[in-house]
C-alpha cells in the first residue's frame, strides 16, 4: 500500500446488551451508581466496594437521542446512544439534552437515564433504590440542578444524590489521597474549555473561566476546511470522519508559526501528509462491458425475472387451491345435510346463499386451471429458450460448407472473367497518370488501419483520497487561537494568564506547580509540550512550574467519581437526601472537595414587593381613616 494512506474506520456502534446487576448491588447496603453525564458521551457503572472496585464503566454511549415515528403507527420509538448505530444517516434527527455542557431538556435527559438504568439491570419502575453520584457542569445554573433533582427524586425516587464536577473528580483520582492539593485544572471537552483554580482541595469558583470552544467546534472547522479543499466529496466529508481524524491524526504544534513554515517544504509535506482514503467503487459509471457480457447480463436478469414470476404463480396457485378445498368442504356439508355447520361456514366466508358459493367455486376452479396452464407454458418456453441458445452447426461442418461455397464462387469467377491482358495499360499511360498523382494525392483513398484506442490512465483510488496536511494542526489550534474561526474569545494561554494575575505571587507559584490537563480534547500529541511552552513565556525568569496530564483524560472523571463514592459512602455531609430535597428545594447542594460552590437563591425583589404591598395597605388604611375624620 502507498505510504501514509489511512482508511476511515467508519466505526458503527454495537447495541448495548441488557446486563444483569452486580451481585454486590443487592446486598444489605445499596451500592452507589456512578453516572458521568457528559455532553459527548455518557458513562455509567457501579461503585463496588472491596479491594477490586471493578473494571471501567459498564456502559458508555453517545449522549444523543433520535425520536422515531412511533406511537399509534407501530414504528420504532425513541432510540438512544449506541442503539442508533451509525449517526450520519440520522444526523438531522439527533437531539441532545445539553445546551453547551448544561442539561436543559429534561425529557431527553430522562431517556438517557432510562437507557442507563435498563442496560445496567436496574429496574426503574417504582423506584431506583441506589445512591447516585452525578457529574454536572462548572458553576451549573441552579435551575438546571433543580430540574435534575426533581427528575431523580420525583420520577426515580432515589434515596440520595451527590453532585460533582467531572474535571474535579479527575483531579481527585490523580492526586494523592487524603491530601489537600492545590493546582490549576485545564479541562477541555466536547463543547467547552475551563480554567479551574483549586486552593487547598476546594474550587475557587469566583476565578473560574470558561472558553466556549472544544472538540465539537474543532470537528466543524476541519469539516469546512476539507469541504472547501475537496468540493467533489462534500457528502463523504462527514462530522464522524472529522472526529476520527482529530482523534487519530491531529496534533498540537509546539510553535504554530514555525510548524507552518515546515509544512511549506515539499519533502516535509510528502513525509507527513496523511492521505485519508474514502470508500469508492471500482466500477465507473460508463463501465466498459463487451456486447457479449451485456447480453449475458440481460439473459441473467431475464432468467431471474422468470424464476421470480414462476415462484409467484406457484404461491398464488397454492393459495387458490387451499381456498378451493375449503369451499368444496363447505359444499360437502350442504350435500350431507349438515345445515347448521353449513350456515356457520357461509357466515365465516361472508357469503349469503349456496348459489353464491357455487358461483365462487366455479370461478376459483377456472382460475386454478388457468394458473396450471400458465405454469406449464412458462416451463415449456424456458426449455425452448435453452435449446435455441445452443449452436446448431458444429465448427467442422461450418468449415466444410464455407470451403464448398468458396470453391463454387471461384469457379464462377473464372468462367465469367474476360482476358486481363487486354485491359493492362501501356507504359505511356502509366507515366501520364504519375504526372497527375501530386494533384490528387489528398483525395486518394488510404488503406484503413486498425485503430488502437488508448484508454486514459485514471487512478480512482487517488481521486478518493483526502490529503490532510496543515489541517492536522489547524483544527486543534482553535483552543489557543479562537480567531482562526472568527471567535472573539481569548485562548487557553491568555485566559490562564488572566486567572493567574488575579492571585498574589505566592499563590501563583503554588498553582503553577500543579497544572493538571484533563478532558477528551487534551489528548492530542504535543498538548503537554505546548502548555509548558506557554507557561515558560508567561512566568518570570527561572521560575518553576509543572504540567501533568491525566492518566486517562476521558475516563478519569468516572474513576474519580467512583473513588469519591467509596470514600464518602457513610458521610452524610456530602449527600443530598430526599429530606433535604423536600425541605431546601431541588437546587440545594452539599459542598465537598469535587463539587460546585452552593449559592442559595435570594429573592430581594419579592421581599421589596411584599413591603411595598404592606406600605400601600397602611397608606390606604390611613387615607380611609382620614376620610372618616373629615366626614
Amino acid at each position: 500500500m502507498e505510504a501514509n494512506v489511512f482508511r476511515f474506520r467508519d466505526a458503527r456502534a454495537a447495541p448495548d446488551p441488557v446486563l444483569e446487576a452486580e451481585p454486590v448491588a443487592f446486598g444489605s447496603q445499596p451500592v452507589p451508581l456512578v453516572l458521568d453525564n457528559g455532553s459527548f458521551q455518557a458513562r455509567a457503572g457501579w461503585a463496588c466496594p472491596g479491594p477490586d472496585p471493578g473494571p471501567e464503566p459498564r456502559l458508555q454511549f453517545r449522549a444523543v437521542c433520535a425520536r422515531g415515528r412511533g406511537g399509534a403507527r407501530g414504528g420504532p420509538g425513541p432510540q438512544v446512544g449506541n442503539a442508533l448505530g451509525s449517526l450520519e444517516p440520522l444526523r438531522w434527527m439527533l437531539r441532545s439534552p445539553f445546551d453547551r455542557n448544561v442539561p436543559v431538556n429534561l425529557e431527553l435527559q430522562e431517556l438517557l437515564l432510562d437507557y442507563s438504568f435498563q442496560h445496567l439491570g436496574v429496574s426503574s419502575q417504582g423506584c431506583v433504590d441506589h445512591p447516585i453520584v452525578l457529574t454536572e457542569a462548572v458553576c451549573n445554573p441552579l435551575y438546571s440542578r433543580q430540574m435534575m433533582s426533581e427528575l431523580l427524586f420525583e420520577c426515580y425516587r432515589i434515596p440520595k444524590v451527590a453532585y460533582g464536577i467531572d474535571s474535579l473528580f479527575s483531579f481527585y483520582h490523580n492526586m494523592p489521597k487524603n491530601a489537600l492539593s492545590s493546582g490549576l485544572i485545564i479541562s477541555s471537552g466536547y463543547q467547552c474549555t475551563h480554567i479551574l483554580p483549586v486552593l487547598e482541595g476546594r474550587l475557587d469558583a469566583k476565578n473560574c473561566k470558561r472558553i466556549n470552544l472544544g472538540g465539537s467546534q474543532a470537528a466543524g472547522y476541519l469539516q469546512r476546511l476539507l469541504q472547501l479543499k475537496y468540493p467533489g466529496h462534500l457528502a463523504a466529508i462527514t462530522l464522524s470522519r472529522m472526529e476520527e481524524i482529530l482523534q487519530e491524526h491531529s496534533y498540537i504544534a509546539e510553535d504554530y508559526g514555525a510548524e507552518l513554515q515546515k509544512w511549506r517544504c515539499p519533502d516535509y509535506y510528502e513525509n507527513n501528509v496523511h492521505k485519508m482514503q474514502l470508500p469508492f467503487s471500482n466500477k465507473l459509471l460508463g463501465s466498459t462491458l463487451t456486447a457479449e457480457e451485456k447480453q449475458e447480463r440481460r439473459q441473467q436478469q431475464l432468467r431471474r425475472l422468470q424464476e421470480l414470476n414462476a415462484r409467484r404463480r406457484e404461491e398464488k396457485l397454492q393459495l387458490d387451491q387451499e381456498r378451493l378445498e375449503r369451499l368444496l368442504y363447505v359444499q360437502e356439508l350442504l350435500e350431507d345435510g349438515q345445515m347448521d355447520q353449513f350456515h356457520k361456514a357461509l357466515i365465516e366466508l361472508n357469503m349469503d346463499s349456496p348459489e353464491e358459493l357455487q358461483s365462487y367455486i366455479q370461478k376459483l376452479t377456472l382460475a386454478v386451471e388457468q394458473a396450471k396452464q400458465k405454469i406449464l407454458q412458462a416451463e415449456a418456453n424456458l426449455e425452448v429458450d435453452v435449446v435455441d441458445s445452443k449452436p446448431e452447426v458444429i465448427p467442422q461442418q461450418l468449415h466444410q460448407s464455407a470451403t464448398t461455397s468458396l470453391s463454387c464462387q471461384s469457379a464462377l469467377l473464372e468462367s465469367s472473367t474476360p482476358d486481363l491482358e487486354q485491359l493492362e495499360p501501356s507504359l505511356e499511360d502509366v507515366e501520364s497518370i504519375n504526372d497527375f498523382e501530386p494533384l490528387f494525392s489528398e483525395e486518394a483513398p488510404e488503406v484503413e488501419k486498425p485503430v488502437t484506442t488508448v484508454q486514459p490512465v485514471f487512478n480512482l483510488a487517488a481521486y478518493h483520497q483526502l490529503f490532510v496536511g496543515t489541517e492536522r494542526i489547524r483544527a486543534p489550534e482553535i483552543i489557543f487561537q479562537p480567531s482562526l474561526i472568527g471567535e472573539e474569545q481569548a485562548g487557553i494561554a491568555e485566559t490562564l494568564h488572566y486567572v493567574l494575575d488575579r492571585y498574589p505571587k505566592a499563590v501563583q507559584d503554588t498553582l503553577v506547580q500543579n497544572v493538571f490537563l484533563t478532558g477528551g480534547n487534551v489528548m492530542y500529541p504535543g498538548m503537554k509540550a505546548r502548555m509548558e511552552k506557554e507557561l515558560l513565556e508567561m512566568r518570570p525568569f527561572q521560575s518553576s512550574f509543572q504540567v501533568q496530564l491525566a492518566s486517562n483524560p476521558v475516563l478519569d472523571a468516572w474513576y474519580g467519581a467512583r473513588d469519591w463514592a467509596l470514600d464518602h459512602l457513610e458521610d452524610s455531609g456530602a449527600w443530598v437526601t430526599r429530606k433535604d430535597y423536600e425541605e431546601k428545594g431541588g437546587e440545594y447542594l452539599k459542598e465537598h472537595c469535587a463539587s460546585n460552590t452552593y449559592v442559595p437563591i435570594r429573592l430581594p425583589k419579592q421581599a421589596s414587593r411584599a413591603s411595598e404591598t404592606q406600605t400601600s395597605g397602611r397608606g390606604s388604611g390611613a387615607s380611609g381613616s382620614g376620610a372618616g375624620e373629615q366626614a
